[in-house]
């Protein structure tokens, strides 16, 4: 068994006045921000607010970005950003991951380079291709039968 543990992020776990505490604010602020669409805590079953550490997080750039001057609406679209960018990152995560898995299920699979005058060359991996060419994965025409059926 392994000693480290991953720490989810977004975990609803922080009651309001501990949520308040962490990120130096009031609770009845915390409530605004909710109310507005801020900061959007979880809610248990029973209604009440439980914040997350990322919740914590934004709560105190929400600070930060107010004591410098910025206005709410101006920090919520900053967040959104934020949430974006992390979205973002996790699917080109996802993507990389599932590209290894492809590349790795299809070790045949290769690699042609088009000029702009059509002439074609198959490339060896790792080869640097120059900004005019084309880059195709070649895909049997078997497997490409029944994920092409509609054309």
């Amino acid at each position: 068994m392994s000693d480290t543990y991953e720490i989810d992020e977004d975990a609803p776990v922080f009651a309001i006045a501990v949520a308040a505490e962490l990120a130096g604010m009031h609770p009845q602020t915390l409530r605004q921000y909710d109310r507005i669409g801020l900061v959007v805590p979880g809610r248990t079953r029973g209604g009440s607010r439980r914040y997350s550490a990322r919740n914590i997080a934004q709560l105190r750039e929400v600070a930060k970005l107010s004591g410098e001057g910025m206005s709410l609406a101006a920090i919520a679209r900053v967040l959104d950003l934020e949430d974006e960018v992390r979205d973002l990152r996790r699917r080109v995560r996802d993507l990389e991951h599932e590209l290894q898995a492809e590349r790795a299920a299809r070790p045949g699979a290769r690699v042609f380079a088009a000029g702009a005058t059509g002439s074609v060359v198959t490339l060896r991996a790792g080869t640097r291709v120059r900004r005019s060419a084309e880059l195709v994965l070649w895909t049997p025409p078997q497997q490409r039968s029944h994920e092409d059926g509609d054309r």
